[in-house]
């Protein structure tokens, strides 16, 4: 487990090409998170003009990465516009491209009509006790990972459900520890935090169904400022599991109630068969 600064500081190697460094971890692939993380603070390091923000994100994991050794990323200015900027970025190991993004940044100041979702009406965070051992078996490991992040999952009889959606799951998360006074360090924050949780709410009306997952895909859209020091919550659905894969959807609010980010993705759901491991551990070395 390496704090969130160290994972975001991507040395530069040459003119639109970065290095991400290799994180401590127990497992053997790469969390989908972290290379989404990094490859989005790859294509900010590409954007000149300090009036533009990330708006959007989305990205492909074609290739389980190592979690052992660092990641390049590869930035393609794709157009640079008055009002949008937009890259294309591809994260190597060993020569092989293991995911895919595309993010398009918007110029500040624009002005227009104004309407948001509203936050659930859910129990505060200090009403709940943190992520630990009731957890679910698949999460174990990633739990391990995320010691820098409180999270505090909202039972589902605190809540009022949506009876057209099979699956829900509410969550809040934060920093454990202040981070700076960077709003770009916030958002690529976001970027890593959103990739937490989201697929586990596909099994909840599975319970006790183990499953391989794996991200598969990761789309996500930054709609108002936030900072991930601060409490926010993670409403997730999934729409539908079927043929191995799920699909899950997820909005972010702040403590307000402003809702902050969207997120969609499509996940590896396969019934797990004997002896396989839900999400693969590192082996010692010999």
């Amino acid at each position: 487990m390496s704090d969130i600064e160290y994972i975001l500081s991507l040395e530069k190697i040459d003119r639109d090409i970065f290095r991400g460094p290799a994180v401590k971890s127990t497992l053997a692939r790469t969390f989908g998170g972290q290379v989404a993380a990094q490859a989005l603070v790859a294509a900010t390091e590409t954007i000149s003009d300090g009036g533009k923000d990330v708006h959007s994100l989305h990205g492909y994991f074609v290739a389980p990465g190592k979690s052992s050794v660092p990641t390049v990323f590869l930035v393609d200015r794709i157009r640079d516009g008055r009002s949008f900027s937009s890259r294309q970025v591809r994260a190597v190991q060993d020569g092989e491209t293991i995911f895919s993004m595309q993010a398009s940044f918007h110029q500040r100041g624009d002005i227009g009509p104004e309407h948001s979702d509203i936050m659930r009406d859910v129990p505060g965070p200090e009403e709940l006790e943190p992520l630990d051992g009731t957890a679910p078996h698949s999460s174990r490991a990633l739990l391990d990972e995320w010691g820098d992040w409180d999270i505090r999952v909202v039972p589902s009889d605190r809540y009022e459900h949506n009876r057209y959606t099979p699956s829900q799951q509410v969550v809040w998360f934060r920093s454990k520890r202040p981070l700076p006074d960077d709003d770009t360090l916030h958002v690529c924050t976001l970027a890593y935090m959103s990739d937490m949780t989201l697929l586990h709410s596909s099994l909840v009306p599975h319970p006790g169904h183990r499953v391989q997952m794996a991200s598969l895909d990761h789309a996500m859209w930054f709609l108002r400022p936030f900072r991930t020091d601060e409490w926010l919550l993670y409403d997730q659905v999934s729409p539908s599991a079927s043929a191995g894969r799920a699909l899950t959807h997820g909005r972010i609010f702040d403590r307000a109630g402003n809702l902050v980010a969207m997120v969609t993705q499509e996940g590896l759901t396969r019934t797990l068969r004997d002896g396989a491991e839900s999400i693969p551990l590192r082996r010692p070395e010999s």
